[in-house]
């Protein structure tokens, strides 16, 4: 019996090497959970023997436990890189349709040429659909799907409106009174103000048209302004002239535009015409559309606050409501799991909310590499769950939870565990030389 308690040692000491071993080995492993070695004693008695003499025999491994705290983050530079601060785990699956899920702590995701977040070994992470308000659609592992972010944003939307607000300078040495009959848009001495802004036709193609603000003269008297103030607005894509519907013009090659008449206070008491819209931006129109897009296509500029005081020519507000095709520009994810992406025409579209997942038991959940476990019997079913709800934890983008080893323990443990190796081959050899003493007697 004291070789069999001897062999049962040496194994439980080799079994703790390899548990130890293994520990070190994933020191820099993403997402590792540390094992330990449990171990028990074997003892076996019958109705017919007495417990008080009774010797065990031996000792037997009884779980190698895999213990799933917190690991130490590490930060980084890729905001696809993800940790979990809590007991959630992410969900991945194998395929786009498949709906056998994996659950891992490992973070490090990228994306596919699908444009779907994968892990190095290519399975998909899962996440919930979204409403608009950034609250799941459903929350069950059923529901969720893989995560893709599209490379690009919606389709063009050409400008009909574009708002404006600003202040016209009344201080002469800034604005001097002119004729608009002199108007001309490349002589800056024939206008006070100017600002830019970019519109979109039918296919997304950008158009910058300017607005130029000219300070009118009274006609009576040169060089000083009419009352009550008036101003002229001219519309122009580059050298391109763009008619206003029901504008003046003085004449020339100065193009319809739109009268700012303003009080003694400084606002802006009227314009002419009422309805700022400008004609057709085709070859019927201005001319600045020759792409194939929709000739017929007009804006209106839509007035905010408009003054005229003594201070510097200011724009409060210059906005419009096309936009061109976009292309992704950033990925950001916050704690609650929402998955925002960034394109180039300004938009952000919400895309997904990542899924997480918790066991009433992680020590059953099964291994299956990779940083990788499965649900059993022993772990019980998956519960879903959002991120930053219960004790399913918040994400944080740009990190890694690194592997929850502590290095000196596991150094420490692997004497302890030599030692125990070392006495029980030294059972075994005291219980060898006995076998021979015996085996000697005459």
């Amino acid at each position: 019996m004291s070789f069999n308690n001897a062999l049962s040692g040496v194994s439980a000491a080799q079994k703790d090497l390899n548990v130890t071993a293994n520990n070190i080995a994933n020191v820099n492993t993403t997402g590792f959970k540390e094992s330990r070695a449990e171990f028990a004693d074997v003892y076996a008695n019958s109705i017919y023997v007495s417990s008080k003499t009774q010797v065990g025999n031996g000792v037997a491994t009884s779980a190698v436990a895999q213990q799933f705290h917190q690991g130490p983050l590490q930060l980084t530079n890729n905001s696809l890189d993800l940790a979990i601060q809590g007991n959630g785990f992410f969900v991945t699956s194998d395929g786009l349709s498949n709906l056998d899920r994996t659950f891992t702590r490992a973070g490090a995701f990228k994306l596919n040429e699908n444009s779907y977040m994968v892990n190095n070994q290519g399975s998909y992470l899962q996440g919930y659909a979204i409403n608009q308000d950034g609250t799941p659609k459903a929350v069950s592992l059923n529901a969720t799907q893989p995560i893709q972010i599209p490379d690009r944003a919606g389709d063009p939307k050409m400008t009909s409106t574009v708002e404006a607000s600003f202040n016209l300078s009344s201080d002469s040495n800034l604005a001097t009174p002119t004729d608009p009959a002199n108007f001309n848009p490349t002589d800056t001495t024939t206008y006070a103000h100017s600002t830019s802004v970019v519109i979109y036709d039918s296919l997304g193609a950008p158009h910058t048209i300017t607005q130029y603000f000219v300070r009118q003269e009274d006609p009576a008297t040169p060089g000083q302004a009419m009352t009550p103030p008036t101003w002229q607005m001219y519309l122009y894509e580059g050298n391109t002239p763009i008619d206003v519907q029901g504008g003046t013009s003085p004449g020339g090659t100065v193009p319809q535009g739109v009268t700012m008449t303003f009080s003694s206070g400084g606002k802006l008491s009227s314009t002419a015409p009422a309805t700022i819209i400008t004609e057709q931006l085709g070859a019927a129109g201005a001319g600045i559309i020759n792409n194939g897009a929709d000739p017929t296509q007009t804006f209106e500029i839509k007035l905010g606050t408009v003054t005229q005081y003594n201070s510097a020519f200011e724009v409060n507000k210059l906005t419009q409501d096309g936009s061109t095709v976009g292309r992704l520009t950033k990925v950001e994810i916050g704690t609650d799991g929402i998955v925002s992406a960034s394109y180039s025409n300004g938009t952000t579209v919400k895309v997904a909310m990542v899924a997480l997942a918790k066991f009433a038991n992680p020590q059953g959940l099964s291994q299956i590499g990779d940083t990788s476990w499965q649900s059993s019997l022993l772990s019980g079913d998956a519960a879903p769950g959002t991120p930053g709800s219960g004790t399913f934890g918040s994400i944080k983008s740009s990190a890694l939870e690194q592997s929850n080893v502590d290095l000196t323990t596991e150094l420490v443990d692997l004497i302890t565990a030599q030692r125990n190796f070392q006495a029980n081959s030294r059972a075994l050899e005291v219980n060898s030389t006995l076998q021979q003493t015996i085996l000697q007697i005459r």
